[in-house]
């Protein structure tokens, strides 16, 4: 997903300011559930939910970049996956690495839901999308 950075997510030593980063990563997760279909899992009163999120500055972002940010995911057992997106600045540096633990909660129990991959499978969304391994 390609964004355009505003000088108002700027701070004052004139880059990017780092909670910015979270919000790029978080559209780039929502992007990605919705191209992937995610919306299917709201019929099942199911949905992503963010427990943990990480991240490792590499290189500073300035005001009118473009960026390109990447979403990928990964499961494993359990109630939880991963999720990596990368900020990547025009020229493919990469310029901060993501990493959050997710989970699919039942928003009626208010709890997760065991074998997330399984829920996005039998909800018909496309993980391919997702970059799912």
């Amino acid at each position: 997903m390609e964004i355009k950075v505003r000088h108002y997510e700027l701070d004052t030593l004139g880059h990017l300011n780092h909670a910015v980063y979270h919000s790029y990563g978080e559209v780039a997760r929502i992007e990605a559930m919705e191209l992937a279909g995610g919306g299917k899992l709201r019929e099942e009163n199911v949905s992503p939910v963010l427990l943990e999120s990480h991240i490792v500055f590499r290189r500073e972002i300035r005001g009118g970049e473009t960026v390109y940010a990447t979403c990928d995911a990964k499961f494993g057992t359990g109630k939880t996956f991963r999720m990596t997106n990368n900020i990547l600045k025009a020229d493919g540096t990469l310029s901060a690495e993501i990493t959050s633990t997710l989970g699919l909660m039942d928003l009626e129990r208010r709890k997760l839901v065991e074998d997330p991959r399984g829920r996005f499978e039998r909800a018909g969304v496309d993980l391919s999308v997702l970059g799912a391994e």
